[in-house]
């Protein structure tokens, strides 16, 4: 298995999954899909340490995460690998290509922070 293959992405409601999902998917990435899992309205410091428990990979736009000192304390605790697209307004497409282009780049990012701990 190769190591793209052994990461999980989690995909926050925020990016609109189903494009953004299936795209991801389609490029062989194991993607899971916040409302899989979670309540839609579910707050951000309510799944944060679930999805850290999994150690998966947190990929969203939502930019306010880490801004209130409760989700900052659940990311932090949690240990979160996240990574969150700067730009707020870009379409579905323009996010998939910036996560397909990125992707590669995460997961090495991701592998030199495992092996740090």
């Amino acid at each position: 298995m190769s190591q793209l293959e052994s990461t999980v992405f989690f995909v926050d409601r925020c990016l609109g999954t189903k494009r953004i999902v299936e795209a991801l998917r389609n490029a062989g990435i194991t993607v899971e899909v916040h409302d899989d899992h979670f309540p839609k309205d579910a707050e951000d410091v309510n799944w944060l340490p679930e999805v850290g428990k999994k150690g998966w990979v947190v990929l969203t736009k939502d930019a306010r995460i880490g801004k209130h000192a409760s989700e900052r304390i659940a990311v932090t605790s949690a240990k979160i690998k996240m990574f969150v697209l700067a730009s707020q307004n870009l379409s579905a497409d323009l996010m998939i290509e910036a996560f397909l282009i990125a992707i590669v780049s995460v997961q090495e990012l991701v592998r030199i922070h495992l092996q740090s701990i």
